[in-house]
């Protein structure tokens, strides 16, 4: 087959092509107006007028046309904002000569009849010939494409509409089908695409022959998606989505399609934190971030960097990660990468006493918890004195707030990296004692979709590699949540917060990891038992098949944010803060002994034998 290619002009052949398409466009409407107007019969005298006056006039709404920017436009992308300028450089030119008609006895020798059906007549012309160009090239990209895909789409809405204009412009998939499941919709068009009504049509008989559902519904429900997932599944058809209208927005439709992913169908909405709500309490503050190029820590320092901050200080000792989020963020905010330690306490008393910071995230941690469990002394001089040290350092440098970013296994721990974040919240929780100036504050996470080690990525790696997929317990569970809800859990919390506060997010269920991977194999489009099995292995050591987000002595209390709970517990007493400080003394942080006994020694119930 030839391919059929539009010419490439230049800008300024472009605008040659106008001018004379227009012109005759122009020519040929004035000439149909006198026609319509004297019944094909014009008389002389008006024949003489056209040639006297209209020239002039013709001249005139190429000039409106250019503009309003008529001439720079590509030949063949025509759209609403195009016939808007369009008919405001034709309709001025029109309204004008009305007019001058009105006040000026020269233009009486113009037929005010034909003057408007002049105006009409080039309006419809001019918008005739675009949208020829627009479909000889649409014919010519289709000529060009090879097999078409069928597909529907669910959502016959605002972003569905905008979908399907761009996947017949853009690309060789050709839409057939709205499914939606508002009743009134049914039964109506959308750019000439029956809506056919709810998705479950598909099971009666697939009349379309459809390969591919697009989920073009921003707030469907997880449970909703999941039960589209289910049923597509039966059907052999393929799906994706378009995650969000702010896409839209931007104009990425067809490029926002993506496959749906495992935090669309964890079976609870996401929380959505409102940045601009936090706008005021972050600008133009001073903002430290330790462990700035981990999951939770990059994504704070992106969030941070869409709410006007002073400064932030992005303190990590991995120079790969540092360097990814600084080239990310250092042109939406004032940025200074510090590659640094934390546990390097003079240096980091430096730090704070250059940068001045009002607000610490410390979210450098160690959390793998299998790693950690052959190296105790490790996970506690970092996870506990570090923590202690930079507390310490924040209330010496008049820091205003100091927020640890812990975890759901510090809740009845039953591993070194729980115990540690346990102590380490413990830690913070003295530090507010007497605090006056310092708000020290603890925000609890579960298991947070994406970030390094999680299941998500693991499981991913496995099917990649066609499994099998190693499933630790068959009922064992864990709470998810998304790395945009960890760090805007953080961000609300600090701003609301008093000192002494530790937050939860309420984040529904938990989620069986054995159905987790269940739905990813399904999500990557293979077969459970046929394309990858799974296979069942034990917990390792320190690992809970249940996880907990507060334990038995601690209770939840509403916030104002009806997500946001934060967590009261008995509080620590002055002589439980001393004996952990005293502990701290007799500790020999390099021996792993030692460590694990000051673990034991100040957690009840931790590993007593």
């Amino acid at each position: 087959m030839t391919d059929i290619k539009s010419p490439k002009l230049t800008r300024n052949q472009r605008a040659i092509v106008l001018f004379f398409i227009y012109g005759i466009v122009l020519i040929a409407a004035t000439f149909l107006a006198y026609g319509l107007r004297f019944d094909f019969a014009i008389p002389i005298e008006h024949q003489l007028h056209i040639r006297k006056i209209w020239i002039w006039v013709w001249l005139l709404k190429i000039t409106a046309l250019a503009i309003v920017g008529q001439f720079s436009s590509l030949l063949s992308f025509f759209s609403i904002p195009d016939l808007k300028r369009l008919g405001l450089g034709v309709g001025v030119v029109t309204a004008g000569l009305l007019m001058m008609w009105n006040i000026n006895d020269v233009f009486h020798q113009m037929s005010r009849g034909a003057i408007i059906l002049d105006g009409m007549a080039s309006f419809l012309g001019l918008s005739m010939t675009r949208l020829g160009f627009r479909l000889v090239r649409q014919g010519g990209d289709a000529a060009n494409r090879g097999e078409k895909t069928i597909v529907g789409i669910v959502g016959a809405g605002e972003l569905g509409a905008s979908l399907v204009q761009d996947l017949r412009l853009k690309t060789d998939m050709v839409p057939v089908a709205f499914f939606d499941d508002e009743p009134r919709k049914k039964g109506t068009q959308i750019h000439g695409i029956p809506v056919v009504g709810n998705i479950k049509e598909l099971k009666q008989e697939n009349l379309y022959l459809i390969e591919e559902i697009i989920i073009a519904q921003p707030g469907l429900s997880a449970g909703r998606i999941t039960e589209i997932l289910n049923l597509l599944s039966e059907q052999k058809i393929r799906c994706r989505t378009i995650p969000s209208l702010s896409q839209l927005a931007s104009g990425q439709v067809v490029t926002a399609v993506r496959p749906i992913e495992i935090g669309d169908v964890l079976g609870r909405e996401p929380v959505n934190f409102v940045e601009k709500n936090l706008d005021g309490f972050y600008a133009g503050k001073r903002i430290m971030i330790t462990g700035a190029g981990g999951s939770i820590g990059s994504e704070l320092s992106r969030q941070l960097g869409r709410l006007n901050p002073g400064h932030i200080l992005l303190v990590d000792k991995s120079e790969e990660n540092l360097f990814k989020i600084n080239s990310e963020i250092d042109s939406t905010a004032q940025v200074t990468p510090v590659l640094l330690d934390i546990q390097a306490r003079q240096k980091m008393a430096a730090i704070l006493e250059e940068y001045c910071p009002e607000i610490i995230f410390h979210a450098a941690a160690y959390k793998h918890v299998d790693m950690l469990e052959r190296q105790p002394s490790v996970a506690v001089q970092n996870n506990v004195l570090a923590t202690h040290s930079l507390a310490e350092l924040a209330k010496e440098k008049k820091v205003d707030h100091f927020v640890l970013i812990s975890t759901d296994k510090a809740v009845e721990p039953s591993s070194i990296m729980g115990a540690t974040k346990r102590l380490a919240e413990q830690f913070i929780e003295g530090h507010a004692m007497g605090s006056v100036r310092t708000k020290y504050m603890s925000v609890r996470f579960g298991n947070v979709l994406g970030s390094s080690g999680s299941v998500i990525p693991i499981f991913q790696g496995q099917i990649d590699k066609g499994g099998p997929l190693t499933v630790r317990g068959s009922e064992t569970s864990r709470y998810f949540m998304s790395i945009p809800e960890a760090a805007g859990l953080v961000l609300s919390g600090a701003s609301t917060g008093k000192n002494g506060d530790q937050f939860i997010l309420d984040m529904g269920e938990p989620v069986r990891i054995l159905d987790l991977a269940k739905q990813m194999i399904e999500l990557s489009g293979k077969k459970l038992g046929e394309d990858i099995v799974i296979e069942y292995t034990d917990l390792l050591l320190g690992e809970k098949e249940h996880e907990e987000l507060h334990s038995a002595n601690e209770r939840l209390l509403d916030t104002s944010h009806p997500k946001i709970k934060r967590v009261e517990s008995k509080p620590l007493s002055a002589s439980e803060w001393e004996q952990l400080q005293m502990g701290l003394l007799q500790l020999d942080p390099s021996d792993d002994p030692s460590a694990e006994s000051f673990l034991k020694e100040n957690i009840p119930n931790f590993r007593s034998e």
